[in-house]
């Protein structure tokens, strides 16, 4: 049998599991909200200490990152990144839980076949790519003067 465009979308649609959108985006929107708003809570701690600016950013970062690894590493990031979705994919959280998860998920395999090169499938090219883009950039800041 075979099926029009128009009638395998009818057919998805009607045997597909329906989602509440609306519901999914305000769950998206306040957790990836909170976790920046959390960010923004430890940069002004770490500059009342007294901390200059730079380093108040770099232990903003440093901080979120071990948290996120600490909760993936507990189970507890990915209960939060199925109720939130792309909330919890906010890009530095998001990108340690999807280095620590797969470093634990391969970690049978052993320490260099399976945590260390499965960890470095996803960070990898991230690094890579954003690597050869700050190069890229420099060397176009440095052609202009800049």
């Amino acid at each position: 049998m075979k099926l029009t465009a128009q009638e395998y979308a009818r057919r998805v649609q009607r045997a597909g599991p329906h989602s509440p959108l609306g519901t999914d985006c305000l769950w998206a929107f306040g957790v990836g909200g909170s976790i920046c708003l959390l960010g923004e809570v430890l940069r002004q701690w770490y500059l009342g200490l007294g901390l200059e600016a730079d380093l108040a950013g770099t232990l903003t970062s440093c901080t979120l990152i071990a948290l996120s690894a600490v909760l993936t590493t507990l189970g507890l990031y990915q209960k939060l990144a199925a109720r939130a979705g792309a909330g919890s994919l906010v890009p530095i959280t998001g990108f340690a839980n999807a280095v620590v998860s797969a470093a634990i998920e391969f970690k049978t395999e052993g320490r260099v076949l399976g945590t260390g090169a499965k960890m470095f499938t996803i960070a990898g090219p991230v690094i890579v790519y954003g690597t050869l883009a700050a190069v890229l950039y420099g060397g176009v800041l440095w052609l202009l003067g800049g």
